[in-house]
């Protein structure tokens, strides 16, 4: 696969100062997109409170645009390599900006999970790119190597940083605020990128292949839509198995086809690479962690300890540190000592940091187990991913780049929808078992309809209640609810927990055993791919 006349001149042809500048805008434009999937969670509760919302209704304003940006990845990847990675990415920044008017607008939950899906389509278009030009731009292997540090590092910060950025907003503003910040934002990256980032793309490209977009797209949605509607339907009620058996079927033709087609939108011979398939197994996991941490101390921090959203931000920013310390040093130290040993040990730590978090109780301080589970999750997270993507990416030519970035971020955002879905129906379907029988026992007098309805369903549920005005004689009734309703999310929480330790751990021992340890040589690992998709094509 020879690469393409842009791509081998276009990282030469620059200056330092280019180079960086280009970098720059690449990973402002990456932190708008990662900030959309992390901002709105502290807009959840006033979301939730205004527009009377579910738990389900809530996930699915997060799992909206993880889902449409995890499903059209692969798509947009291609799309790039075909016709220029800079022209896509700014084509679906526009489209961020414009589809954050339509979420600032929205008046129900409805029109906020429609413009959240279609924020997810244009980030998909911007996310790849992103990854595909700096491997592009950063020809030098060293230079490559803090170029995916800084962009990695960027990532989690701004995963992490979300919270306290939409708490300033919550603070000072309505939640329509998280979506009209965007707008802004995108212009300028827009302006940047048409005037520091060069334009790259892959000289050989083949046909599309949306027989495979539609059949990963409607595989993991209906997956998704069946974990997170769990609790409601019944975990095995005859339409939660329709839809698992729907799903795996989907997915079972879409890896039978992808292997069959000329042109598949994702090489499934990279899969035999042990190289790229562990690490991409890695990060899938540690945002499956990662996500659904963020997703349940979102409902702890302002439902159990009743914290304002910039008081959550800013309780928050220990996870934020970790990450940005954690990401460019681990990318470093796995150039010394490889990878395998830099991904176990962050699935460990990662481990350590969850167990901890589930063993949170209503009375726990914040400084204390809170704040090492946040420091070690954070640090885990940052640990996996840098070192994971730089080997994914090194599996890759240039020409591939925005295919391998695609299939890389993919396994993000697949990991991390289900992480909401299957750790927040967890949490959710622990609550409801335990607080519904309390909720009826309230005297309508107490409680009007709707407010029991939210109160069954979230924890979060609990402002609303604290606020409401009451008799004095009914105090401790209702200081034993909100107590019972606060143990309740906690004891979900902990059974969550249970689940993401052992996922992580099991990953861990898999990269152990069958990742191989020390430095890749060269282009060993290339060689070993084209090898690869060499066996599939003879077979």
């Amino acid at each position: 696969m020879p690469q393409s006349l842009e791509s081998r001149v276009i990282g030469p042809g620059l200056s330092a100062r280019q180079r960086y500048l280009a970098l720059a805008v690449i990973c402002v434009a990456e932190l708008l997109v990662v900030l959309d999937n992390t901002v709105v969670n502290v807009a959840l509760p006033s979301i939730g409170l205004q527009l009377r919302s579910s738990i389900s209704g809530l996930q699915w304003v997060v799992d909206a645009y993880t889902l449409t940006f995890a499903g059209l990845l692969l798509a947009f990847g291609h799309l790039g390599d075909r016709y220029g990675r800079k022209k896509v990415m700014m084509i679906g920044l526009i489209g961020i900006a414009v589809m954050s008017v339509g979420g600032a607008l929205a008046t129900d939950l409805g029109q906020v999970v429609i413009a959240r899906a279609a924020m997810g389509v244009c980030a998909a278009a911007v996310f790849p790119a992103t990854l595909a030009l700096i491997i592009n731009i950063f020809t030098d292997g060293k230079e490559r190597a803090l170029a995916i540090a800084a962009w990695t590092a960027m990532a989690g910060f701004a995963i992490a940083i979300g919270p306290t950025a939409g708490g300033f907003l919550l603070e000072h503003f309505s939640w329509h605020s998280v979506f009209w910040i965007n707008v802004p934002v995108a212009a300028v990256v827009v302006v940047g990128a048409y005037l520091f980032v060069p334009e790259s793309r892959s000289s050989h490209v083949g046909k599309y292949d949306p027989l495979g977009i539609a059949l990963s797209l409607v595989g993991i949605t209906v997956l998704v839509w069946a974990i997170i509607e769990a609790p409601h339907h019944g975990w095995l009620s005859t339409i939660s198995i329709a839809a698992y058996i729907g799903a795996v079927v989907c997915l079972a033709v879409f890896v039978w086809w992808e292997l069959r087609t000329p042109s598949p939108v994702l090489d499934m011979n990279l899969f035999r690479i042990r190289r790229f398939a562990l690490p991409a197994l890695a990060i899938a996991v540690a945002y499956f962690s990662m996500f659904g941490f963020l997703f349940m101390i979102t409902q702890y921090f302002q439902g159990v300890m009743e914290l304002s959203p910039l008081q959550f931000g800013i309780h928050s920013l220990p996870f934020a540190v970790s990450i940005a310390i954690g990401a460019p040093l681990a990318t470093v130290i796995a150039q010394r000592i490889g990878t395998t040993a830099v991904i176990v040990f962050g699935l460990v730590v990662m481990s350590v940091g969850m167990f901890i978090a589930g063993q949170v109780e209503v009375e726990t301080p914040y400084v204390g187990p809170v704040v090492i589970s946040m420091v070690l999750m954070g640090l885990g997270l940052a640990i996996v991913q840098g070192p994971a993507t730089e080997s994914i990416m090194s599996s890759v030519t240039l020409d591939e780049a925005g295919a391998g970035s695609a299939v890389n971020d993919t396994t993000r955002e697949v990991g991390g929808t289900l992480g909401v879905a299957v750790l927040g129906s967890i949490v959710a379907s622990v609550y409801k078992t335990k607080v519904s029988p309390l909720v009826d026992a309230v005297p309508d007098a107490l409680m009007e309809p709707y407010q029991k309805a939210f109160a069954r369903e979230t924890v979060v549920s609990v402002i609303e209640i604290v606020k409401s005005p009451s008799n004095s004689i009914f105090a401790t009734q209702k200081a034993d609810l909100v107590y019972a309703m606060k143990a309740a999310s906690l004891e979900g929480f902990q059974l969550a927990s249970f689940v993401t330790v052992g996922s992580a751990m099991a990953c861990a021992l898999a990269v152990a055993i069958f990742l191989p340890w020390g430095r890749p040589e060269g282009d060993g690992v290339l060689l070993a791919w084209r090898n690869s998709v060499q066996a599939g094509h003879r077979k």
